[in-house]
């Protein structure tokens, strides 16, 4: 199931590839990122049709379908937060506990087609969102739950390898 790094890791992201996805946010850049999170969500529909959609693979890892929940509600959560961001500089998120999430809403009992829906839906705004990012705007800040500081560029960075990793989790990392 996908753990947020501590405070003292999360930086790795930012600084070299994933050893486990590849991807390495140098490729996601100001420009792009709208399109990054497009190009992720239009992947998901397809995930959700799969025959074995609910089925974990082991006790310890997610299904197909509870990590596309996951990233509708990793869209929704990022949309909230860049919003905040760009409203208040220095603002601190409330927590998200998103295993909580995946237990209390039942992912795994979701309906795949709403959840793709859904999820693309999110993703949109979400990509709307850091398309309408300008200037200053990309050195406001942010605090998480547990004081980690982002700006909107490395927040921006930072996330784009959540749904891209989630991809590789279910084997559907395209290219």
């Amino acid at each position: 199931m996908p753990i947020e790094p501590d405070l003292k890791d999360w930086t790795w992201v930012l600084e070299r590839p994933c050893p486990e996805c590849g991807f390495h946010v140098e490729t996601a850049t100001h420009e792009n990122l709208g399109q990054l999170v497009r190009e992720n969500a239009a992947v998901w529909p397809t995930v959700l049709q799969r025959p074995d959609v609910a089925e974990r693979p082991d006790d310890a890892t997610w299904s197909p379908l509870e990590y596309a929940c996951h990233v509708r509600d990793v869209f929704r959560i990022y949309d909230e937060r860049l919003a905040l961001m760009l409203a208040d500089d220095g603002v601190h998120f409330p927590n998200w506990d998103q295993d909580a999430s995946a237990v209390d809403d039942a992912y795994n009992e979701q309906d795949p087609s709403t959840v793709a829906d859904e999820l693309v839906e999110a993703g949109e705004a979400l990509a709307a969102a850091f398309d309408g990012v300008a200037g200053d705007q990309w050195a406001r800040t942010g605090v998480r739950s547990d004081g980690a500081t982002f700006t909107v560029d490395t927040f921006g960075r930072y996330f784009i390898h959540d749904p891209i990793h989630h991809l590789w989790d279910v084997g559907a990392l395209p290219g």
